[in-house]
């Protein structure tokens, strides 16, 4: 029989087999528990996101300290200062009183912290996200750029939770042109500003089609059963 391992680390190949050349996997492994991860982690995956500081800094004290951590839920600023030790990144930025409570707890690290920028192009009213316009004011305020602890690494995006690609695939499109925007208006001289987030277990193909550099698959790696017991 094959065991839970086994069955990760072939779900995680067959994953990685999908991604062309450039796109980078996001294993989410929020719900798991480090045996899980350390699954995926021998058969060579590096990259895991969480979106829940409670998980989070227990699982990065106890698992190998070459792991890549993206903070990938929505992030409370009082939660900030948990999450800022021990993330690689937070891709999940959708306001400047966020922003800057980043660049305080990164400041107290003694780090520059990556963060990508949401930006809400799904019909659902519950996800959250900046849009171009209110990008364009935070960018411009004198309040972020004094932010000398902050690295914007790029944009994330997630889209409607529909069976109709042609709408998947306008709303990633959107995130993509956003990006390109932005990056010929704001960052066109930063080699940092290169990542397009999108994309999950759902619908990352359709996400690579449209110029996804991450993607974040946990269900197509973990297995639906492991969210099972979700409070």
């Amino acid at each position: 029989m094959i065991t839970i391992a086994e069955e990760i680390q072939a779900n995680l190949q067959h994953v990685k087999s999908d991604l062309p050349e450039g796109v980078r996997l996001v294993a989410v492994s929020k719900f798991n528990p480090a045996e899980n991860i350390m699954a995926a982690y021998e058969a060579g995956q590096r990259l895991f996101g969480e979106s829940h500081a409670q998980e989070l800094v227990p699982k990065a004290a106890a698992l190998p300290k070459d792991i890549k951590w993206h903070f990938i839920g929505h992030l409370q600023t009082n939660k900030v200062k948990q999450v800022v030790p021990v993330a690689d990144c937070i891709e999940a930025v959708d306001s400047l009183k966020l922003l800057q409570e980043i660049n305080k707890q990164a400041s107290k690290c003694g780090k520059k912290m990556k963060c990508l920028l949401q930006f809400h192009v799904a019909e659902e009213e519950t996800k959250f996200g900046f849009t171009i316009d209110e990008c364009r004011n935070v960018l411009e305020s004198q309040e972020f750029k004094n932010l000398d602890n902050i690295i914007i690494a790029g944009v994330m995006g997630m889209a409607s939770q529909v069976t109709d690609e042609q709408q998947i695939l306008s709303e990633f499109g959107e995130v993509a042109a956003i990006f390109g925007i932005l990056k010929q208006d704001y960052f066109k001289d930063s080699p940092d500003f290169k990542e397009i987030s999108m994309g999950m277990t759902h619908d990352y193909k359709l996400a690579i089609k449209k110029g996804a550099t991450l993607v974040r698959v946990g269900s197509g790696i973990f297995g639906e059963r492991m969210y099972a017991n979700i409070k």
